[in-house]
Order: structure tokens, then C-alpha cells, then sequence
């Protein structure tokens, strides 16, 4: 065996169709595309969702809802992730600058206090909304909640 002789194996290879080159390659003519219709016609493409003329599903569906420009969205954060905070840090004031080192947020989001767990340190915390159970245990605790 030399590398000059070297072939792929019978049938593992095909010569390309060679489309619109006459009528003896069997493939002049219409090229392979039959006759009329948009398949037919130079530049079509398929458009996503096309389903033959029949109306598509995107249409037939029902439309709902909106989406809210204003929209503020918060990063939440729990009373007891604050406790945990400042047990764990010995912390009596918890601004953004404490969330944000603990990974509790981001820089760049706004902080909402949520009222979930409970609440014994006293502690004078800042932020940007807060429920109105949650400033009530801080208060209740003897803390501040001061909104930023």
C-alpha cells in the first residue's frame, strides 16, 4: 500500500448536483425547483413562523398583558439576612456599602427590606423601600429605617 494509492471506500463519496448547467444534466430548466410559487422565485427565504399561508400560530394566539416602562424592580432583602449581618459582622448600622460587601446586592440595584424572619439587634439601616412590615420590626427593635 502506497499513498498515492489511496481511495475513499466504493459509494463513500458523491459528485455534487450540478444544477442549471442544460438540459442533458437533467437538472436544467427549472434547476430542481418546479414550477411557480415562491419557492420557486429568486431571493426567497422562508419566513420564522411560516406555516405554508395557513394563519400562523404567533397570530392565532390571544394577546395579553403589558409590559410597565415605570417599572422599579428591587433587589430583596430579609430581616433575617440583617440579623445574620450584624451578628456575624457586630454591626449596628447597615447601609448599601455593608450589603453590597456581604453579596447581598449589587452596586447598581435598588434595596427593598422585606419582613421576612425576625429581627432582635438594633440597628439603624438604610435602603431604598422598605415593606411596611419590615420597618415596623426595625422600629420595634429599636432601629431606624431610613429610605435612601
Amino acid at each position: 500500500m502506497k499513498l498515492n494509492t489511496l481511495k475513499p471506500a466504493a459509494g463513500a463519496t458523491h459528485s455534487r448536483k450540478r444544477i442549471g448547467r442544460g438540459p442533458g444534466s437533467g437538472m436544467g430548466g427549472t434547476s430542481t425547483r418546479g414550477h411557480k410559487g415562491a419557492k420557486q422565485r429568486s431571493g426567497y427565504s422562508k419566513k420564522i413562523g411560516f406555516e405554508g399561508g395557513q394563519m400562523p400560530l404567533q397570530r392565532r394566539l390571544p394577546k395579553f398583558g403589558f409590559k410597565n416602562i415605570n417599572r422599579k424592580e428591587y433587589q430583596a432583602v430579609n430581616l433575617s439576612s440583617l440579623q445574620a449581618l450584624a451578628e456575624a459582622q457586630s454591626l449596628t448600622k447597615i447601609g448599601l456599602a455593608e450589603l453590597v460587601a456581604a453579596g447581598l446586592a449589587s452596586s447598581k440595584q435598588l434595596v427593598k427590606i422585606l419582613g421576612v424572619g425576625e429581627l432582635k439587634a438594633q440597628l439603624t439601616v438604610e435602603a431604598h423601600a422598605f415593606s411596611k412590615s419590615a420597618e415596623a420590626a426595625i422600629v420595634a427593635a429599636g432601629g431606624t429605617a431610613t429610605k435612601l
